[in-house]
């Protein structure tokens, strides 16, 4: 049982390991993955995303960052959202690459000819293999090698403070808000015209 300076201390250190996790993450960006996600974007007639659990989560908010930006955008599942079409755009948003859900959903887009781009931290996943376009996003993909917690803290290996998904999560939702960040200068948008778009019921 941690005290109240060990819990501090622990968040702290959970903090930390995200905060150094999105700066790594930001120097492996390739240019040529993010230009192309971009593009692909601005090409489609209309944007669709689907993603499942948290990565659901972070969809959305990109979803209604695109509304704000004037993109036609609709999320999978929803009972709104209209037939996909083949000059629409998929964005799938998955870890592993592996989500049921996320791959059954682009197997129907692949077989409607609608362009996909899956971001996710496995280029070689099912889901990545239906792509037409990957940005690919780090993850944790190592597990503590020594089991013991004692034995980790005398040797100084520590296991992950930022359990599952939570650093592909996290980092997907930085990312995806820097592309909104770099479509607003792409479109020449003022922070006001998003404000005129957002929900005010």
């Amino acid at each position: 049982m941690l005290n109240r300076d060990g819990e501090m201390r622990e968040t702290q250190r959970a903090l930390s390991e995200i905060i150094e996790h999105l700066q790594g993450s930001s120097k492996k960006l390739r240019s040529k993955q993010v230009n192309g996600f971009i593009d692909a974007l601005l090409g489609a007639k209309r944007v669709f995303v689907v993603g499942v659990g948290r990565s659901g989560l972070i969809v959305r908010a990109f979803a209604m960052r695109l509304m704000h930006l004037g993109i036609d955008v609709h999320v999978i599942g929803e009972t709104i959202t209209p037939a996909l079409r083949d000059d629409d755009l998929l964005v799938a948003l998955s870890g592993s690459g592996e989500t049921s859900f996320a791959v059954s959903s682009a197997k129907i887009a692949k077989g409607i000819g609608t362009k996909i781009v899956v971001v996710t931290s496995y280029p070689r996943s099912t889901l990545a293999k239906l792509a037409d376009h990957i940005v690919k996003l780090p993850g944790r993909t190592e597990i503590a090698s020594i089991k013991s917690y004692l034995d980790r803290q005398i040797v100084g290996e520590y296991e992950s403070l930022a359990p599952m998904g939570t650093l592909f999560e996290v980092t997907a939702l930085v990312f995806l808000d820097s592309v909104i960040a770099s479509i607003m200068i792409k479109l020449g948008r003022k922070e006001e015209e998003l404000q005129a778009r957002h929900a005010n019921i």
